[in-house]
Order: C-alpha cells, then structure tokens, then sequence
C-alpha cells in the first residue's frame, strides 16, 4: 500500500518539479516537503497545498498504509461508558434486552431530546452526555414496547435519538461511535418513511466523514442526497430549504478540503440560492441539522478562503455583508456552533498574518462563550501552537491561560 511520502514524491516527480520548486508552488518551505516526503506528519492543510500545487485532489495524497499504534490513553475509557452500553448492547440470539416493563411516552421522549439539543449547542456538553443514556434506552423501549402504529411512531422519535447522539459523538471525536449512531438513525428514518429526517442524519454523516478526511465520500453522499431532496424554490417549506442547503454545504465543504474548486464554487452558488430564499436564519432541529441561512452561507463561504490559504479574504470579508453587524441584526445569528467555528478562522487568519493578539481576542471572545467547544477543535491548538512558535515578545497572562485551557505547551 502506498504512503503520503511515496503519493508526493511521485506527484513530484511525475510534474518534473525538485522539492525546492514543490515548495515554492505550495507556498510551503523546503523543509516541510523534505519532511513529508522522509515520512513525517504534517497537518490536514499542508496536504491541501501539495493537492492545489500539485493539480491532483487531496485526497489522491492519502496514506493507505496502517496507522501508527494507538496509545494506552487515547481511548473513550470510562467517560462514556454509559452512553456506549446504551448506544451498542451486546447482541445475542435474541432482540435487545428491554428492563422497561411498559412503553415510554414518546412526548416525554421527544421532549428530553429537544432539550438535549438546547443543551448542546449552549456548550453543556456534560449534560449532554448525561442525558443520552436514557434518552436512548427509552427510545429502544418505546420501540420494542410498542405496536403497528405507535411502534413506528417511536421508530421516528428512536431515529431522532440516535442522531443526536450522533451529533454529539461526531463533536467530541469518537468517530466509530458517532458513525454507529448516525447509521442507525438514518437507518430508522429510512423504515419509518421519513425521507427528511434521513436526509438530515445524512448532513451528520456528511460532517463525520469530513471530519475523518474522507473528501469523496462526503461529497458524494452529500450531492446524491441533495438530488433526491431538492425543493420547488416557489413552493418549498423553510425547513426544506433548510435542510437542501446544508446537504450543499457538505458538497461544497468536501470538494474545496479535496481540491475542486470548480465543484466547490457551483455548490456555494446553489447553498446561496437556498440561504436568499430564506429571510432569516432557520432553525429546527426536527426538519434539519443545524441553523441556516444567509450568515450561515457566507461564513461557510469565508471557511473555503481560510481553506486555500487566503487570510487577508478571510479578515477582509470578516465583519461583512450577512456576517457583520447589520447583517446579524437583519438575518439573525446562526447556531453557536457554526458562528464560534466563523470565527476560529478569523482567529487564524490573524494568527497567519502576525497578528498575535487580534488572535487571542477572537479566541478570548469564544472561550467566553463556549469554552467547551473551543476545547474539542484541533484548529484552536493549531492557532496557539502558531502564536506561542512565532511570538518573540513574552506570553501575556491571557497567552498562557489559553495554551493551558487548550492543552498546548510551548
């Protein structure tokens, strides 16, 4: 199987290009292509320069070979023992076992998961994880407790648990669990007949699969989908809509970390199109993922710029248009989420021009508000990493808290 070393240097060479002239068309140091072509590890993005220089996809650069040993500690451990017992019982000769002597209400039900999701996107994700078990438990009761009629009802309320656990799980990177459960609401979503709600556990599958750096997946997944969904513009519900754009988003999201940007450019025009249709940010978390609309559709338009390396686009366009003051006062703000990853770019973006404190002020500004989410994003170690590296003048008080929070040591 081949390596990401032998992938560039036969990339490299296949262009006729020394190592010096890679690095130059990548806008990446001699060093670094030295490095990655003798076996060693870089960063997500790095790839994406050799891809664009290169004139190939990232993903064509990938490693097939076997990972390196995990370490003793880098397990779920017993943190999420309870949620793992109740997302994956053991399987035997019969159905899951049921403790529940009778069928759970699946308002009550329902009523646990849309709080759980209030919660999640308030950054408690402890109370989150808290919360799941039992939802999950009930739900798989309700289900196996319940006939004709009813039981399909709760097999669209057990979907819905199922992929907000995996909404949960893909945010703090347990990937195989958050893939387990995105798999089985779909799944549920699928034989219960609601289209929709299968539709939007397949936005959650779309995020998980670019979260693993699986770029043609995604983008596949994700443009089928919103083939099989796309609405009538003049006729369509907010939450269809809603539900489209994000599936465009995914596309457009997966084609430019992948280096298509002609794909990645034609799906920002149609997410567009959906967000225009939309007066305001739309949020409900029963018909589609997250929030969307106009400010959510330009931020994910400027993450392509930080994407390709552009940072003086990034801040230009930064405080802008829907992204701006007015234009949050005008279409309303998009989830925590959504917004606080916005402005990690910006914070990057800064950090990549030497502007060391204009980056600690949106990290600041984040880990105020979600101090829990910030510490789940490797991009928030990267930013760090760059200003403890780069920085000649002693760390301020504010530098050290925050590598702290973020694990990061200089």
């Amino acid at each position: 199987m081949s390596s990401l070393q032998e992938n560039v240097r036969s990339h490299r060479r296949g262009a006729g290009w020394s190592q010096e002239q890679l690095a130059e068309e990548a806008g990446l140091s001699v060093g670094v292509v030295r490095k990655i072509e003798q076996g060693g590890n870089v960063q997500v993005e790095t790839i994406h320069a050799l891809a664009r220089a290169l004139g190939t996809t990232t993903s064509s650069l990938f490693a097939a070979e076997s990972p390196e040993p995990t370490r003793p500690t880098a397990g779920d451990g017993p943190k999420l023992s309870a949620l793992r017992q109740a997302l994956m019982p053991p399987v035997g000769l019969r159905e899951v076992i049921v403790e529940a002597s009778e069928a759970p209400a699946l308002a009550a039900i329902q009523r646990d998961i849309d709080d759980s999701h209030a919660l999640y996107h308030a950054d408690h994700y402890d109370s989150v994880a808290k919360k799941l078990p039992g939802i999950l438990r009930d739900a798989e009761a309700a289900v196996s407790l319940n006939e004709d009629a009813e039981r399909q009802q709760a097999v669209v309320v057990r979907a819905s648990a199922f992929l907000l656990a995996g909404k949960y799980l893909t945010q703090v990177r347990r990937y195989d669990m958050a893939y387990h459960a995105l798999s089985l609401g779909i799944r549920d979503a699928r034989e219960a007949g609601k289209t929709h709600v299968a539709a939007t556990g397949v936005v959650g599958m779309a995020w998980l699969l670019l979260r693993q750096d699986r770029f043609d997946e995604a983008e596949r997944l994700a443009t089928v989908t919103a083939e099989e969904i796309e609405p009538r513009l003049s006729t369509a519900k907010p939450g269809e809509l809603a539900l489209w754009g994000e599936l465009l988003q995914r596309v457009a999201s997966a084609a430019i970390r992948n280096n298509r940007p002609d794909v990645a450019k034609e799906a920002r025009r149609m997410t567009a199109t959906a967000a225009s249709a939309l007066s305001r940010e739309h949020v409900n978390f029963r018909q589609h993922w997250t929030t969307f609309g106009p400010v959510t559709a330009e931020a994910k338009a400027i993450e392509d710029l930080a994407l390709v390396g552009d940072h003086r686009g990034v801040i230009n366009r930064a405080d802008e248009g829907p992204v701006g003051p007015k234009g949050l006062k005008k279409f309303g703000r998009p989830s925590a989420n959504n917004w606080d990853r916005h402005r990690l770019d910006v914070a990057r973006a800064h950090a990549k021009l030497g502007s060391h404190q204009d980056a600690m002020d949106e990290l600041s500004t984040i880990k105020a508000s979600s101090p829990e989410w910030l510490r789940h994003q490797s991009m928030a170690r990267y930013v760090m990493t760059d200003i403890l590296e780069r920085r000649k003048r002693t760390l301020t008080q504010d530098m050290r808290e925050m590598a702290s929070h973020l694990g990061v040591t200089g």
